[in-house]
């Protein structure tokens, strides 16, 4: 599909993630000791990740961190993502059943342009497994 200037796009969110600080600088390893890291932090509050995984390539293509999660944030979210990506003629979105993955501003656009793409609506969330936990295991690792 890549080569036909196609893409699946599987696409999901992260909420509620706590931005910190450390309050003081780790202090640095030295001969004979490891690293000091203090405990304290400083809150900034919560931050929201949206993320779009090409499934083809294995790889994600655009993320947005915000502080909300609603319809416009993931509207302007795939509107970017189709922006850094202007050789794609066709999009296949595949994503779960969330109100703002079915928005009435989505659906009007076609989340990107509504003759070059399709919308797959997965019906069933598994949420303890969500893609952005598979992401993150990918990261981490």
């Amino acid at each position: 599909m890549a080569a036909q200037g196609e893409r699946v796009i599987s696409t999901d969110e992260m909420t509620g993630i706590q931005a910190l600080e450390r309050k003081v600088p780790d202090q640095l390893m030295r001969p004979g000791k490891p690293t000091k890291r203090e405990f304290e932090y400083i809150r900034h509050g919560t931050q929201t990740l949206i993320a779009s995984f090409d499934v083809s390539r294995g790889k994600i293509v655009h993320e947005t961190i915000g502080q909300t999660r609603t319809e416009a944030d993931f509207l302007a979210h795939l509107q970017q993502m189709v922006r850094v990506a202007p050789g794609v003629q066709k999009w296949h979105l595949v994503m779960d059943c969330l109100n703002t993955h079915q928005s009435e501003s989505l659906v009007r656009t076609g989340g990107i342009n509504r003759r070059h793409s399709h919308i797959y609506i997965r019906k069933k969330r598994r949420i303890r497994n969500s893609q952005i936990n598979g992401y993150e295991s990918e990261i981490f690792k």
